[in-house]
């Protein structure tokens, strides 16, 4: 099956008001900002997004916090080098947050790929992140049981693909991208190359093309630092 779509806003197609969302990248490693940009074009709201942090600048993950797209923050790290629109936003009260440590973070989208529930894990015990949780002792160890994370869409970015939606990344660009792959309802990916069939090794394809929904090319993509220290907004 051809999972590939010719452009941007192809890919984001179907994504609705309040749909929940997870976008890979640590900062800007592996951050797909072209598709965080198209999703900004159809000026939808009340979303949930899931990813490490909340923006930086005014572009990316920030620039969809400035046009009012998001409703909700599920991350580890709301605070970065430049973290204006979030911050405004939440003081003002438009953004809701859910911190999660970001190891958790991490489990709780593995467990919604793995099709887990619930897990227990020992960070966060007695501190408030663990308020109004399930508490279990395991072998003198006190433990927080957190739930799985799910959505309904992922915006990913890998290197190469193929049209059956294989993909690779470039090193530690990999982080969250194919845990969100896995835990995404439909899962759209851009990748710098789309290669043909068989030219990726099997050994090296890192996330299946059964994780994949639809695929565009986006031959040299935005980084996200070189556009803050620019000074960048989008739109």
């Amino acid at each position: 099956m051809n999972k590939t779509v010719g452009t941007l806003s192809e890919a984001v197609e179907g994504i609705r008001d309040g749909a929940t969302v997870m976008i890979g990248g640590f900062g800007g490693s592996g951050a797909p900002i072209e598709l965080i940009h198209a999703l900004i074009d159809r000026r939808l709201k009340g979303l949930t997004v899931i990813n490490n942090n909340a923006g930086n600048g005014r572009i990316g993950i920030a620039a969809m916090i400035d046009a009012g797209t998001i409703a909700k923050m599920i991350c580890s790290f709301p605070r970065s080098s430049d973290p204006r629109a979030f911050t405004e936003q939440y003081l003002a009260g438009n953004i809701e947050l859910e911190l999660v440590p970001q190891g958790t973070l991490a489990e709780r989208i593995r467990a919604g790929g793995a099709g887990i529930p619930a897990f227990y894990t020992p960070t966060g015990y007695g501190t408030e992140l663990a308020t109004g949780k399930p508490v279990a002792e395991f072998e003198g160890r006190h433990y927080v049981q957190e739930r799985w994370l799910k959505a309904d869409f992922a915006l990913v970015k890998a290197l190469h693909g193929d049209p059956q939606g294989n993909l690779i990344y470039n090193k530690a660009a990999r982080n969250f991208n194919p845990l969100m792959c896995m835990a995404a309802a439909t899962t759209i990916v851009q990748v710098s190359e789309i290669v043909q069939a068989g030219a990726i090794d099997p050994e090296h394809v890192v996330t299946p093309g059964i994780f994949v929904d639809r695929l565009v090319e986006v031959p040299a993509p935005q980084q996200e630092e070189e556009l803050v220290r620019a000074g960048a907004v989008y739109p």
